[in-house]
C-alpha cells in the first residue's frame, strides 16, 4: 500500500524533475531512483515514469510551434520514425525480466549521465556549425534512420535521448539549431508518447503514483520556466550528472 508520505515524496521529486527538464534535462534521473527506493519494481518504475512525464514532451512541442513552421513534412517523418522506435523500445522493455533490467540499470544511468555531461559541449559545437553551413552535410534519410534507432533507446529507458538526437540532426541536416531543436522535441514526444500508449495496456503502471507525478511535473515545468535566467542550466546539469554518477556506482555495488 502506498502511504501518504510516499506520495508526497514522489510528488516533490516530480516537481524537481519537471523543473530540471525545463532548465537542463535529465529529470528522470531524480524520479526513477525514488520509485525504486519506494519498492516499485524496476520495470514498473520505468513505465510509470515514462507515462507520468510524457505530457511534458507535448509542452515542448507547443513551446516551439513557431520553429516548426515550414517543417510540416519533416515533422511528420520524424514523428513517425520516432514513434516506431519508441514502440520497439517499449516492447523490448516489457519483454525484459525484472532482474535482467535491474542489472542493466547501472549502465543505463551511467550512459545517461555521460550524455548529459557532454550536452553543453555538443550545443556549442552545433552552434558553431550553424554559422558555417558549408560544413554540414545534407543526409535527411540517414538522419531519419539513425534518429529512429535512437528512439528505440527512448522507448526503453530514454534519459538524455535528446542529446543523441540533436547531435544526429546537427550532423546530417542543413538547418538552424533552433529549428533542429524543435524537431528534437518532436522526436522526444514521438518516442515517449508511443511508448506511453503501449505501456497503458501493459498492466505495469502504478496509476496513483503516475497521476501524482504528472501533476508534480506540470508544476515543476512551470516553475522551471519562471526560474530560467535565475539558475544557470550548466550548474543544474552538472548537479544531475553528479547524482547520476553516484547512483550508477551504488547500483553497480549492489549488483
Amino acid at each position: 500500500m502506498i502511504s501518504g508520505f510516499n506520495l508526497v515524496l514522489v510528488g516533490l521529486s516530480a516537481v524537481a524533475a519537471g523543473a530540471i527538464n525545463a532548465l537542463a534535462g535529465g529529470g528522470t534521473l531524480i524520479t526513477f531512483p525514488i520509485l525504486l527506493a519506494l519498492g516499485v519494481p524496476p520495470i514498473a518504475a520505468n513505465v510509470t515514469n515514462t507515462v507520468a512525464l510524457c505530457p511534458g514532451f507535448m509542452g515542448g512541442i507547443l513551446a516551439q510551434l513557431k520553429d516548426l513552421s515550414g517543417q510540416r513534412r519533416r515533422f511528420w517523418i520524424f514523428l513517425s520514425a520516432s514513434a516506431m522506435g519508441g514502440v520497439i523500445g517499449s516492447i523490448l522493455l516489457l519483454r525484459t525480466g525484472e532482474r535482467a533490467f535491474m542489472a542493466l540499470v547501472p549502465f543505463l544511468i551511467l550512459i545517461a549521465s555521460c550524455l548529459l555531461a557532454v550536452q553543453g559541449l555538443i550545443r556549442i559545437w552545433l552552434t558553431r556549425r550553424s554559422i558555417r553551413p558549408e560544413a554540414k552535410a545534407k543526409s535527411e534519410i540517414w538522419a531519419v534512420i539513425l534518429v529512429g534507432m535512437a528512439a528505440i533507446y527512448g522507448g526503453y529507458f530514454g534519459v538524455a535521448m535528446s542529446v543523441v538526437v540533436l547531435s544526429l540532426l546537427g550532423l546530417m541536416i542543413n538547418d538552424t539549431l533552433t529549428r533542429l531543436n524543435a524537431i528534437k522535441q518532436t522526436v522526444a514526444f514521438g518516442a515517449n508518447g508511443a511508448a506511453a500508449v503501449l505501456f497503458i495496456f501493459s498492466g505495469k503502471i502504478v496509476w496513483l503514483i503516475a497521476l501524482v507525478m504528472a501533476a508534480g511535473a506540470l508544476v515543476g515545468g512551470t516553475l522551471g520556466g519562471r526560474l530560467a535566467g535565475r539558475i544557470k542550466p550548466d550548474t543544474l546539469r552538472w548537479t544531475v550528472v553528479s547524482i547520476g554518477m553516484v547512483l550508477a556506482i551504488l547500483y553497480f555495488i549492489r549488483r
